[in-house]
């Protein structure tokens, strides 16, 4: 499928048994939107349908059939806990509107034990894994994951959600949702993923927005370990946040490092740098729909009338399900 040439969509929803991870029944909608987020349940997603067993909690899994040029896929978009708050009646006609949240929920909502942490010596992958039991979707974990240099201890109100997020800062990995909600823990990555170009993959409507946001983004950043502290400065003559560029010094630090298996004091310190200096530029586009991009990867935008060249991470994502499938992405520097 060429996502950037034109095709044909139609959406419904199924309802999903728990047990089996597999469709059991459809239910006919007539519109909605689907939201990722880098970060906490990662989608959400509000779905109008005409029938729904209203007040109760349902898995559901909403699909897209595509065509284009006499080929036909059929594509997972979103899989989660739904349930119905608002309901309308006009004559014999229902619409529901249904909240639905991700396969994560489960894990937001159970309080870890007092005392409870995440051992040191660890993979911080299989710690992830087991946390991530009480959901019902599918769980992988890519490769071997890096182990836990120290003891992660659950503070008062943690969840096994909250857990997994300082376990994937502490090893610097990242989950990913498939839209069959099969659940994915692996690195983070620098591999671009897409290119949108004007020439060839022209898939990004006219209409972008860069918004700058410079003034406290730092050009030096000290990391600190116990008694030992490094920093990274930014004194790239083609940065434009580079010390000599600015005129000044902009600082930023951490005084309680978490290093990642392998990672020294130094590179978390340039890494730190990079990723904060990431979004002193953000790219606001709509576009087509790629099955093959998600929040987190990398694309690279080659759109030189715009001033919009390099490679971007993207950090969020709101997708329509309308008939062309509009995707309404924001993205910073990567």
């Amino acid at each position: 499928m060429n996502w950037a040439k034109g095709y044909t969509a139609s959406y419904y929803a199924s309802i999903v048994d728990p047990k089996t991870w597999k469709d059991v029944d459809t239910i006919q909608i007539t519109g909605g939107t689907i939201n990722h987020t880098e970060t906490g349940l990662r989608e959400s997603a509000d779905i109008e349908c005409t029938d729904f067993n209203h007040g109760i909690e349902q898995w559901i899994r909403v699909w897209m059939d595509v065509e284009q040029a006499g080929e036909r896929n059929h594509v997972p978009l979103f899989t989660g806990i739904a349930s119905s708050p608002d309901r309308s009646i006009e004559g014999s006609l229902s619409q529901y509107t249904l909240k639905c949240y991700s396969v994560l929920k489960p894990a937001s909502d159970i309080l870890l034990p007092q005392g409870w942490y995440a051992a040191k010596g660890f993979s911080g992958g299989d710690v992830i894994r087991k946390l991530l039991k009480c959901c019902n979707a599918p769980v992988e974990v890519e490769g071997n994951s890096p182990r836990l240099l120290e003891h992660l201890v659950a503070e008062q109100g943690e969840t096994n959600l909250t857990m997994i997020e300082k376990i994937l800062d502490a090893i610097g990995w990242r989950i990913k949702i498939s839209g069959d909600g099969t659940i994915l823990v692996c690195p983070k990555t620098s591999k671009v993923i897409a290119t949108f170009e004007s020439l060839k993959s022209d898939v990004l409507k006219p209409s972008v927005s860069v918004e700058y946001d410079m003034f406290d983004c730092p050009n030096v950043f000290r990391a600190t370990s116990g008694s030992t502290s490094v920093e990274a400065r930014d004194n790239a003559d083609d940065s434009a946040l580079s010390i000599q560029n600015r005129g000044r010094e902009v600082w930023k630090e951490d005084t309680s490092v978490t290093l990642t298996d392998g990672e020294t004091l130094q590179r978390y310190a340039k890494r730190r740098l990079k990723e904060l200096q990431g979004v002193a530029m953000t790219v606001s586009y709509d576009r087509r729909f790629n099955d093959s991009v998600y929040v987190g990867d990398i694309v690279r935008l080659n759109y030189p009338a715009q001033n919009l060249i390099g490679k971007f991470r993207i950090t969020s994502q709101k997708i329509s399900l309308v008939t062309g499938t509009s995707v309404a992405e924001e993205a910073v520097i990567a």
